[in-house]
């Protein structure tokens, strides 16, 4: 072993960490999915002080026994949120200061998932009372949030706008099986407008991000609609915004 390593070794052997003040360091997440045809975005009533009975986004601090990194902690969290285990996740950006807490200085990493409201069991945990989905209306929802959290979502809404028009992420939102009307339609819902049918089917094309699945169809009173899911691909991204972008402000 070289004399640089016994040296890193010998200086790790006396560190303690706990001679510095470390910040409260949390994840935090902004959940969203697609119900009764509106964006809505999870939130959970806080069962004890600070904010006790505030909303607030699902999160917690970091479990650095169990939680390998950042996003194993999101993962945890979501799935002890909503029970879904490999949905869409994406780490938003980081959030701190010495006011966002009345505890202390504190730092949460916060993350934006995707997922599909079929078959969803909403949970509580040890500091939380309720689970509940919230309508997004336009940047915000109605209750007051906790901590710096109207602020996060807020981001969150933009991002998620933002990358709706350059990519093919709201297949996220939708369950296995879906025809290319549900697609079209969940875009609107985020976007808040509607889509040219035609420069959309279009860009389902282009980007081939679905499938059809053999022998599946849609029937209702009108024709069947022919049913498609998700191709095992990352997500895609277009060289083309589908119209006016939404600008997202730090």
């Amino acid at each position: 072993m070289s004399t640089t390593h016994q040296d890193e070794r010998e200086f790790l052997s006396h560190y303690n960490i706990h001679d510095y003040d470390v910040p409260l360091t949390s994840v935090d997440l902004v959940i969203f999915t697609v119900r009764e045809e509106v964006l809505q975005v999870l939130l959970v009533r806080r069962g004890e002080h600070p904010f006790k009975e505030m909303w607030s986004l699902p999160g917690g601090f970091i479990d650095i026994h169990r939680d390998q990194d950042l996003e194993a902690t999101a993962l945890r969290k979501l799935r002890e949120k909503t029970g879904v285990v490999t949905p869409y996740l994406e780490q938003l950006q980081g959030f701190g200061n010495k006011t966002r807490d009345p505890r202390g200085w504190s730092s949460t990493f916060a993350y934006f998932a995707l997922i599909p409201s079929e078959h969803i069991e909403l949970a509580h945990g040890a500091n939380t009372e309720a689970a509940q989905w919230f309508r997004v209306e336009e940047n915000s929802v109605q209750p007051e949030l906790a901590f710096d959290h109207a602020q996060i979502l807020a981001i969150a809404i933009l991002r998620l706008r933002n990358k709706v028009e350059y990519t093919s992420l709201p297949v996220h939102l939708l369950p296995e099986q879906f025809t290319l009307s549900e697609l079209q339609g969940i875009h609107e819902v985020v976007l808040g407008r509607t889509v040219d049918k035609s420069a959309f089917r279009k860009r389902i094309k282009e980007g081939n991000f679905v499938e059809e699945i053999p022998d599946a169809w849609r029937y209702g009173s009108n024709r069947p609609a022919k049913l498609y899911r998700r191709a095992n691909q990352p997500t895609v991204y277009f060289n083309r915004a589908m119209g006016g972008r939404v600008e997202e402000k730090d």
